[in-house]
């Protein structure tokens, strides 16, 4: 019988811990504490980073420039919360850069609000509508005369002296009350952005997909993209929310509005589908493109807002333009026609979700390659209302 083999490496030297391959045991105490020091770590990065997101939080609204239109506030009719945003091309505060960028000066802007809409959102906040008046909209103005709603603002800028933010309070306070005056609803809250500002975001999201029904060049607005996507950023992004002219049916004003509420809905998308909200990296760029366009009213909670629209998704936001009557010549020049009652049946209607989908949310068709036509514009003496289905397609 043969002797039995001893054990590996018997009468050898043991080897040093860190080459020894025998397992060892680890003891409780020691796994316990490996846990509680990873947990800690972990603690302590999610406070870090919930600490810069609430510091880069109160810095943006702290530093927000705000004015009171509590005056002007009217009890108004239907149900949920209101936001009136407006966009002028206001370019003071553009930076050197932007001014080599864009071609253009500093003093060539206009306070004329070239963009306004009415945020709606119902009680839950589970969707919005975006409500867009026409800059054109020939309205009463109160306290001044019949004019193109655009009118409004530099009316009580021009005619207020005091500081800049005393001018622009006054401006916010006549359109608030006009807009309010066209649609009897209540203006909750105001918020106006340049249009740099279109600039700013575009850049800060890293650019905002569109999809265009046919390829578009124009010289006036220097828009120039292909059919199908284009990923805009930049002056793409500013050239298509401000081209006014060379649109397939010759609506000029309503076709910009129609880019406007797409733009504005595209690059939700991106935000929500991007994590822009839960990244603070990506939050305090787009934070900083805001904040150096923005001015709201004194009540609005940026906060608040988020968590009210925290169920919002791209997909439950609609698209629409109050009810017009075509166009007529004036003494303040061609202007949209609009009848108030009308206006305000249609602001009712938007706070009941319709039963079944309108056919005028239902997205254009796409043309064959190469162009052919356009959307047939309605009849100029019988009001229509305009919209964007939330996911709309193709856009002219």
């Amino acid at each position: 019988m043969s002797a039995p083999r001893s054990p590996r490496g018997a009468g050898l030297p043991p080897l040093p811990p860190e080459l020894d391959p025998t397992p060892r045991r680890r003891s409780p105490g020691r796994a316990r504490r490996v846990t509680l020091t990873t947990c800690a770590a972990l603690s302590v990065l999610l406070l870090v980073l919930s600490g810069t997101y609430w510091w880069k939080y109160r810095q943006f609204s702290t530093s927000l420039e705000r004015v009171d239109i509590s005056a002007v506030q009217t009890a108004g009719s239907g149900s949920g919360e209101n936001i009136l945003v407006t966009g002028n091309d206001d370019r003071t505060d553009m930076t050197p850069q932007e001014t080599q960028v864009l071609h253009t000066g500093t003093d060539g802007g206009s306070l004329n609000t070239d963009t306004i809409m009415i945020i709606h959102i119902p009680a839950g906040g589970a969707r919005a509508t975006l409500v867009s008046i026409p800059r054109d909209s020939y309205v009463d103005i109160p306290g001044y005369r019949k004019d193109k709603i655009n009118a409004a603002y530099p009316d009580a800028y021009t005619a207020t002296h005091g500081t800049e933010t005393d001018k622009r309070q006054a401006g916010a306070r006549l359109l608030t009350q006009t807009v309010e005056h066209l649609t009897g609803v209540r203006i909750d809250h105001y918020a106006q952005v340049d249009l740099l500002g279109f600039y700013r975001i575009s850049n800060a999201l890293g650019g905002v997909p569109v999809d265009m029904c046919t390829a578009v060049q124009e010289p006036k607005s220097g828009i120039d993209l292909h059919q199908g996507v284009n990923v805009i950023q930049g002056v793409q992004a500013l050239a298509f929310v401000r081209q006014r002219y060379g649109y397939p049916n010759g609506l000029g004003d309503l076709d910009r509005v129609k880019r406007q509420q797409y733009f504005l809905t595209a690059a939700f998308r991106k935000v929500v589908s991007a994590g822009v909200l839960l990244n603070p990296f990506k939050l305090q760029d787009l934070l900083k493109a805001v904040q150096s366009s923005l001015f709201v009213d004194a009540g609005l909670d940026p906060l608040a807002l988020g968590r009210q629209l925290q169920n919002l998704t791209a997909n439950n936001i609609a698209g629409r333009t109050i009810p017009t009557d075509g166009f007529a010549d004036t003494g303040v020049g061609s202007v949209v026609v609009v009848h108030p009652d009308q206006v305000q049946a249609f602001m009712r209607a938007i706070d009941q979700p319709p039963a079944t989908p309108s056919p005028a949310t239902a997205p254009p068709a796409r043309p064959p390659a190469g162009g052919g036509g356009g959307p047939t514009p309605g009849s100029p003496t019988t009001p229509t209302a305009t919209g964007t289905a939330p996911d709309a397609g193709c856009i002219y």
